[in-house]
């Protein structure tokens, strides 16, 4: 015998089984580590998070490696850029980011686990009424930062001097979709690149790989570059 479901019965067990939740919104340290650090922000009970830039070769261009709390707050970060040949490795001490090699206190810390200051180089943070980094201060730089409303970093503005660099991002329609982007990026008032990424994402809506074209549009002709991000995240 063949069995038949209504059509109006089957539209509402699909209703029941569809998740119409929305995805989690980005917490504020993460989203303003983002920011300073130089690495794509992620949502949820994240445990660890490491991030790999590859070029076209193949070849680890950039690696970020970082450990979190149960509450969200970044316990180790480690940073290795090959381009630049620089390497960082941050501890968090009570209400201190220390060298992990020196043992200097380079970063304090307001509240919990957000950014404050670094006392050393006259750096000062700000921050708005729900906690995020909204701007850097020092004696010749000022860096403005703004989010969505589901923390999605949406760009900064970086004043130096006479010396004006802007990035903008433009996220997806589809929130689910969290580094599904493009982004321009200006100086003293002219564009000079644009990127464009695309993701695939894991049950938590955060991202697995994410492929990135990037183009000069300063030269001529325009010219465009490659790269490949691999993520690994342990939740809690």
């Amino acid at each position: 015998m063949r069995y038949v479901i209504p059509v109006s019965l089957m539209a509402i067990f699909l209703a029941g089984c569809d998740d119409n939740q929305p995805p989690q919104a980005l917490t504020p340290e993460m989203a303003s580590f983002s920011n300073e650090f130089d690495f794509d922000p992620v949502r949820g009970p994240v445990k660890t998070l490491t991030e790999m830039l590859l070029n076209e070769e193949g070849k680890v261009e950039r690696r970020f490696h970082a450990t979190l709390s149960r509450e969200g707050c970044f316990n180790t970060l480690d940073m290795h850029d090959v381009t630049r040949n620089t390497d960082s490795s941050l501890l968090l001490d009570a209400n201190y980011y220390v060298d992990t090699i020196t043992q200097d206190k380079l970063i304090r810390l307001q509240g919990k686990c957000q950014l404050e200051s670094i006392p050393a180089v006259g750096v000062t943070y700000q921050t708005n009424d729900n906690d995020f980094i909204t701007g850097v201060e020092s004696n010749n730089l000022s860096i403005t930062y703004s989010y969505a409303p589901n923390g999605f970093p949406l760009g900064r503005v970086t004043k130096r001097g006479d010396h004006t660099l802007e990035i903008r991002n433009f996220p997806d329609k589809d929130t689910r979709k969290l580094l599904d982007y493009h982004t321009e990026t200006w100086v003293n008032g002219k564009q000079v690149s644009k990127t464009v990424q695309a993701c695939d994402y894991d049950s938590h809506n955060n991202p697995t790989t994410c492929e990135i074209e990037t183009t000069d549009i300063t030269a001529k002709p325009e010219t465009q570059t490659r790269y490949t991000v691999k993520y690994e995240i342990e939740y809690y």
